[in-house]
């Protein structure tokens, strides 16, 4: 498992499967960033997103690109860039479409405290 503080980018559906399964066991409040390289708003949020992974240690930040992991991006319904989802114990909490710094880290906040 990464360090605290830090983003892990999932580039194979293992790796995903494995983090799911990771944050499962610890109970976590997992976020992930579903991300493209070709989109602008996710080159923006990405460094923001990389503060909150920072700030909140007791979340698991994960990032995906959709289209290195197609059949992940499409088990969990993303359909714009960037979405974020953010899952406890294997189920979706939330979705938060676009890259909106004010409600991701409100959602980070309100999710990992619970």
């Amino acid at each position: 498992m990464a360090g605290e503080g830090v983003v892990i980018a999932c580039h194979t559906v293992e790796e995903w499967n494995q983090q799911i399964q990771l944050s499962k066991e610890s109970k976590k409040l997992v976020v992930v960033d579903f991300t493209a390289s070709w989109c602008p708003p996710c080159r923006f949020i990405a460094p923001i997103f990389a503060e909150l992974a920072k700030k909140f240690t007791n979340a698991v930040f994960l990032k995906v690109d959709v289209d290195e992991l197609k059949t992940v991006s499409e088990d969990w319904q993303v359909e714009a860039m960037p979405t974020f989802i953010f899952i406890k114990e294997g189920n979706l909490v939330h979705k938060l479409v676009g890259a909106d710094k004010t409600e991701l880290e409100k959602n980070v906040q309100l999710h990992s405290s619970s």
